[in-house]
């Protein structure tokens, strides 16, 4: 799923080769893998816009395979370099991956740039997910 795009820009937003990509900001869940009783999330970060991200924090509702709200899961992804993509990687506790039928990103808690602005990251960012488990907005 994408979501839309900010009407304001970052200075050098847009600016030469690669203006589709730039300004945005895209959310991977990569892959997942059981372990020690929880669930292994690993997500990449394409931070394409010119400032490093000091403030990334993702409010996400885990869903189970029925679609029930199991659970709200508070991650913080900063920082995450300008230009440069990033692998964090997350736990979402007591549950199995196989229990988990989607995960939904439900809010985002902060975004801010090293220059010190703050930005509506839902207007900059794009998600995907190439694990078997569902990541959308």
């Amino acid at each position: 799923m994408t979501a839309g795009r900010a009407s304001a820009q970052w200075p050098g937003e847009g600016d030469g080769e690669g203006a589709a990509e730039s300004g945005r900001v895209r959310a991977e869940l990569n892959k997942v893998e059981d372990i020690d009783g929880a669930c292994r999330s690993f997500f990449l970060f394409r931070n394409h816009t010119p400032v490093t991200l000091t403030g990334f924090e993702m409010s996400l509702a885990i869903l189970d395979t029925d679609g029930v709200i199991d659970r709200l899961l508070t991650i913080d992804a900063a920082p995450l370099p300008a230009g440069r993509t990033t692998l964090k990687l997350f736990d979402i506790p007591d549950v199995a991956c196989a229990d988990i039928g989607k995960i939904i990103l439900h809010d985002m808690g902060a975004c801010q740039g090293d220059d010190g602005t703050t930005r509506d990251c839902f207007a900059l960012l794009d998600v995907s997910s190439r694990a078997s488990i569902a990541f959308g907005l």
